[in-house]
C-alpha cells in the first residue's frame, strides 16, 4: 500500500540536492558554482490511526498530521 493520505492526498514528491562550491559574490569571490545534483524525496508526515467510519466501523489508514490538527479526521 502506498504511503498516501486518504484525507487530504498528499504523497511524497521529488525535488533534488544541489551542491555549491565556491565563494559568493557577494563576500567577493567569483561565484559559486553547482557540483552535483542529487534526486531526493520529501515525504509527508503520515500517521497509521484508526478512524471511525461512517457506517460505524473502524478501520486503519494513512492520514496527514496537518489533518489530524485540523480535526478532519474522527479518531477511533
Amino acid at each position: 500500500m502506498a504511503k498516501v493520505c486518504i484525507i487530504t492526498g498528499r504523497r511524497p514528491v521529488k525535488g533534488n540536492i544541489i551542491n555549491r562550491k565556491g565563494q559568493s559574490k557577494k563576500s567577493g569571490g567569483i561565484g559559486t558554482h553547482i557540483t552535483s545534483i542529487t534526486r531526493r524525496k520529501f515525504r509527508p508526515n503520515l500517521q497509521r490511526v484508526r478512524i471511525k467510519l461512517p457506517g460505524g466501523g473502524t478501520k486503519r489508514v494513512w492520514v496527514s498530521v496537518k489533518a489530524l490538527k485540523a480535526g478532519l479526521v474522527q479518531k477511533a
